[in-house]
């Protein structure tokens, strides 16, 4: 029952029995009501059992009313879970327990099905995993013989296992086998030697596989080894992976790994670089493992296409392409179909809207039985939308929506319940209470709400609506509220409440007295959004996919219509979506509308006025169009060329609804360019083609025409694009180099032959030896500038022309050397408590370099004042670096070092630096100087003073130079505990030496060089806004040849290492 007091003015009692509930899962709150299964709790898969687990729990719950009842299928089978059943609770749902002794033999798939009288919901499937104790094959192994400088590959092939699985190379004493960029392991497991060498003759290469999650690790067979002679040099090769080209997939959200493992015949192992074809590297781009492993994190659409690995060293070079395709698992675009109550007759419509890579197969169900398509019933299933026309009772049922591709799949229940239509009475609820009558009362909507025009006080009351047919009656009544009115006067003011339509009009008010009385009037005009437009027709023009739809305006409420909108909805595609098709004028009441063929439309219309649109109007009936050819050719094609001698074309395909008919497909033609050939052509109906064996990059005309069953579009335009590329043949000629100054230099060549190029030109690439470094210059250059060169120091230069498909071969190398520069002072590596300085000798010594005086003062940043002061005598002319301990944290430093001979110390060069404040360091404190050292030199100087001076003048026109010194090593040594049977761990990052082994660290080669920061060459290229042809940025350098020493410089310049 339902019970009333509403508001006066326009009162309306709505009894929305007949409305549509949408729910993720319908739950009916009225008691006693019958409600279809729910699932609300299941175990999803899959359920991998591990050696310590006693039982493994498979929950099912669902809710519904009746309660449910439960049965479970296992690889599609009914399986008996009662069996399984451990105590009352699980009696009452669909949860059963398996043990320890019982597991093996129950590994499968399981689905849950929970039924009552009103249908069957299901889970999706969970598969029950038992995996085996991993082990090793027994297995004798013969020795492996090896030329020296031969690659070899040693097999692990590890068994499978509880993820995550950790693979470790150790000799028979559990010592880790060395790895570096000629021995490493690769993804598989297996151990890669780029080239043997003597060394790595031994008969204990053991590989170990550790399954941490079950707690067990087991070991290979040892393998022996025996590597023989020495052959020369030759080109390299490719250990991993085999051949040209490799297709990789993975998932959307999955790190992406590409390896790469040269080998060559022993020396130089060859470098590996990657690049992507057609596009930068990603920035999340990772190379490890001595460049040989490239890692993306988290890929998406944008990460997919073709990356290539250039295994390269003096010898020659190979390349392999990995051509990456990124897919996806089926997930929902918005969200799950929703569960509906609707009333009998109405259509229904459950639309199951998925995406994936490739895309989703849809399995429709009912009841957990396949529900599939008929069309001379009204239950239809169209793809992705099952249709209920004209529902029934007995259409009430729970549907399952199933989307599956090669990557998973996702399940959706939908309980659609159906209800009749009830005939509604507004009437007494007792004898006392008094029947609804006369012109003010209207029941609207079917007598689903009722409408009291001019509330008057005696209104005020309690109403029952009641509701019947012929399964029964019922009642209803809403909460009771006091009854207010919109209306009231405070102040001198009149207030209205909740303004709508029929408030408009001329309001008069009057202020009286004895005296007299005065008037004053107010017109109120109220806008509102227009009514729904009304009577469309729908009239042919000249043939039945051209069209004119009239209507005749509603209302448009004081405020005028500025446009009205065409909608339509067609039934073969996407049923029940209405889309824009067209927008007119507001002073119009008819539309030209051109229609596709093959389809079958209905059209509404609504309004648009200042305040916003109105509701639509009610849909035309159904207009169906004849089938015709197709109307238009594919837009957006792309000829792209990722291999030689073929050429990828793609296209924008046709949208569905522009098919026109059915059996639509693409013709695709091509030939060459500029020579008089016939056209070559291909039926398809994807939207794409490969072209194979053609010749390497050749321009091509493509056109792409549409047709289907009932004829061919119009004539396609003809598009040009090239076939494949592949690498350059040719490399620069008449290589030029002109030095600037001591680290810039100029150079030129000629340009190659375009013929040659093989390709779109992407630049040349600028080469140096001595530096390891390499300038890129794109477009069709013939000269640059290389900037950031070291004084003193000798270079090989060679350039090489480049295209999306790879680097041309070099030219033939120029030597050239740099002048001698200015000493330089510079501090690195700094710590939290350290910093090592590193420097060059002096070019004019003077004399005999006796060694060199340190200087090393706090500064205070605020005022920069000198808070304390410390000094060091540093013995050895060669010495070139020194480690600084003992410095506080997150602090600036002032250093000053100069030259000393036996006659005294030289200018000094001065260098800011601040050290680190991250973590705690220990504190360790060097004693630089002693009273009696200080004493010591100061005897020693006065003592020497006289030989000093006879040196002086012996030596006096014979001031050695001394060269800038290059880079040196100057990485400190890690210092690591060897690894003993007790402690040892099995992770991938484990770097802890060999049993017995040198504890020196594998980077004392690395140079000191890579710790100072340089600007990126590519923003030095020549052209640039640095690099003038008026020579000012050349000029800036140019000032150094007259510098005797680095000057000190005039605030804070912190170091970063």
């Amino acid at each position: 029952k339902w019970r009333v007091m509403r508001l006066a003015g326009s009162l309306q009692l709505a009894l929305l029995l007949a409305s549509i509930t949408t729910a993720a899962g319908l739950s009916i709150p009225l008691e006693g009501r019958s409600q279809p299964p729910t699932i609300v709790s299941h175990t999803s898969g899959p359920i991998i059992v591990l050696p310590f687990d006693n039982t493994i729990t498979v929950r099912c719950e669902a809710r519904g009313n009746p309660p449910p009842e439960y049965r479970w299928t296992k690889d599609g089978k009914e399986f008996n879970y009662s069996e399984f059943t451990t105590n009352k609770t699980h009696h009452k749902n669909g949860t059963f327990v398996l043990h320890r002794k019982q597991l093996s033999q129950f590994q499968g798939k399981y689905r849950c099905y929970a039924s009552n009288k009103l249908g069957t919901a299901m889970t999706e499937e969970a598969e029950l995993i038992v995996p085996s104790i991993p082990k090793f094959p027994k297995e004798t192994l013969e020795p492996i013989f090896v030329q020296e400088g031969e690659p070899i590959i040693l097999q692990c092939n590890p068994p499978k296992g509880v993820a995550p699985r950790q693979l470790y190379w150790m000799s028979l004493g559990l010592e880790h086998i060395e790895q570096d960029e000629r021995v490493s392991m690769g993804t598989d497991g297996n151990l890669y030697f780029s080239n043997a060498l003597q060394k790595d003759s031994r008969t204990d290469y053991c590989c170990f596989a550790a399954f941490p999650t079950i707690r067990t690790i087991v070991q290979k067979t040892p393998m022996a080894v025996v590597v023989e002679n020495s052959p020369p040099v030759s080109k390299p090769s490719l250990l991993l992976p085999s051949g040209v080209q490799s297709l990789v997939v993975l998932l959307k959200g999955e790190n992406l790994q590409l390896e790469c493992i040269p080998g060559g015949l022993y020396v130089p192992t060859p470098n590996i670089t990657w690049t992507k074809l057609g596009h930068d590297m990603p920035a999340r781009t990772d190379l490890s493992n001595f460049q040989r492993l490239l890692t993306i994190s988290a890929v998406d659409d944008r990460d997919q296409g073709k990356y290539m690995c250039l295994a390269e060293n003096s010898a020659g070079k190979v390349v392999h392409y990995f051509d990456v395709m990124v897919e996806e698992p089926p997930k929902w675009q918005t969200e799950p179909p929703q569960s509906q109550l609707t009333v009998t007759g109405s259509d229904v419509h459950i639309k199951c809207s998925v995406s994936g890579k490739p895309p989703p197969d849809i399995t429709w169900r009912r009841n957990g039985e396949i529900f599939r398509d008929d069309e001379l019933s009204s239950r239809r299933v169209l793809d992705d939308t099952v249709v209920l026309h004209n529902a029934k009772p007995e259409d009430s049922a729970v549907y399952q929506c199933e989307a599956s591709n090669v990557h998973g799949s996702v399940l959706a229940n939908v309980n659609i319940m159906m209800s009749y239509k009830h005939t509604l009475h507004l009437s007494p609820r007792s004898k006392d209470e008094i029947a609804i009558e006369g012109e003010r009362f209207l029941a609207l909507e079917y007598g689903q709400s009722l409408k009291i025009i001019s509330t008057e006080k005696g209104d005020s009351g309690v109403y029952m609506c009641s509701a019947s047919n012929s399964e029964g009656k019922s009642a209803v009544r809403p909460n009771e509220c006091p009854l207010m009115f919109r209306h009231f006067v405070e102040g001198g003011r009149l207030h209205i409440m909740d303004v709508n339509l029929d408030d408009q009009g001329t309001y008069t008010c009057v202020a009286k007295t004895r005296l007299d009385e005065d008037n004053a009037t107010a017109l109120l005009t109220v806008l509102d959004i227009p009514d729904a437009p009304k009577n469309l027709e729908i009239s042919e023009i000249k043939n039945p996919r051209n069209v004119v739809l009239s209507w005749i305006p509603g209302s448009d409420h004081n405020s005028s219509v500025t446009e009205f909108v065409v909608e339509y909805e067609e039934s073969q595609w996407e049923p029940g979506r209405w889309r824009e098709l067209q927008k007119v004028a507001g002073n119009q009441a008819t539309a030209e509308l051109a229609l596709h063929g093959h389809l079958n439309y209905q059209f509404r219309v609504y309004a648009v006025n200042a305040v916003g649109p109105g509701p639509p109007s009610e849909p035309t009936g159904r207009y169906s169009t004849p089938p015709a050819a197709p109307d238009r050719n594919p837009e957006n094609i792309k000829i792209q060329g990722y291999l030689p001698h073929q050429m990828d074309i793609s296209w924008e395909p046709l949208l569905p609804i522009e098919h026109n008919g059915p059996g639509l497909e693409y013709e695709v033609s091509y030939r060459r360019l500029g020579v008089e050939d016939k056209w070559t052509g291909h039926l398809v109906k994807r939207h794409s083609f490969v072209v194979r064996n053609t010749s390497t990059f050749i321009p091509y005309e493509i056109k792409i025409h549409s047709r289907n069953s009932h004829g061919w579009a119009p004539e396609p335009k003809v598009v040009t694009g090239y076939s494949g590329e592949d690498v350059p043949t040719a490399a620069p000629r008449d290589i030029a180099v002109e030095v600037i100054n001591t680290t810039i230099l100029r150079v030129s060549w000629t340009q190659v032959p375009p013929a040659t190029v093989r390709g779109h030109l992407g630049g040349y690439h600028v080469s140096l030896s001595g530096a390891e470094v390499s300038l890129s210059i794109p477009g069709k250059r013939s000269h640059a500038i290389v900037p950031q060169l070291e004084p003193f120091s000798e270079y090989k230069l060679t350039v090489n022309v480049f295209n999306k498909k790879g680097n041309g071969p070099r030219s033939d190398p120029v030597t050239f050397s740099t002048p001698e520069g200015v000493p330089i002072l510079t501090a690195s590596n700094s710590q939290e408590d350290s910093t090592l300085l590193v420097w060059g000798p002096p070019l004019e010594a003077n004399g005999i370099l006796s060694g060199y005086l340190l200087q090393y003062q706090l500064i205070n940043e605020t005022t920069l004042e000198v808070v304390d002061s410390q000094e060091v005598n540093i013995t050895g002319a060669e010495t070139t670096q020194w480690q600084l301990l003992g410095l506080e944290g997150g602090s600036l430093y002032r250093f000053q070092l100069s030259a000393c001979t036996q006659t005294g110390c030289g200018p000094p060069l001065a260098q800011e630096s601040r050290t680190v404040s991250t973590g705690r360091a220990i504190s360790q404190r060097s004693d630089f100087s002693t009273h009696g050292w200080v004493i010591g030199t100061l005897c020693a100087v006065a003592l020497l003073t006289l030989v000093a001076l006879m040196a002086c003048f012996v030596q006096k026109n014979k001031g050695g130079k001394y060269a800038v010194k290059e880079k040196e090593d100057l990485h400190p040594d890690v210092e690591s505990q060897p690894m003993t049977d007790d402690n040892y761990e099995y992770s991938d990052s484990d770097e802890k030496p060999l049993k017995g082994s040198s504890s020196c660290s594998l980077n004392r080669g690395d140079a000191v060089g890579d710790s100072i920061s340089r600007d990126s060459l590519v923003d030095y290229a020549d052209g640039g806004e640095e690099f003038d042809e008026d020579g000012s940025f050349i000029g800036e350098y140019s000032d150094c040849r007259h510098r005797a020493s680095v000057s000190e410089p005039s605030g804070p310049s912190p170091v970063t290492a």
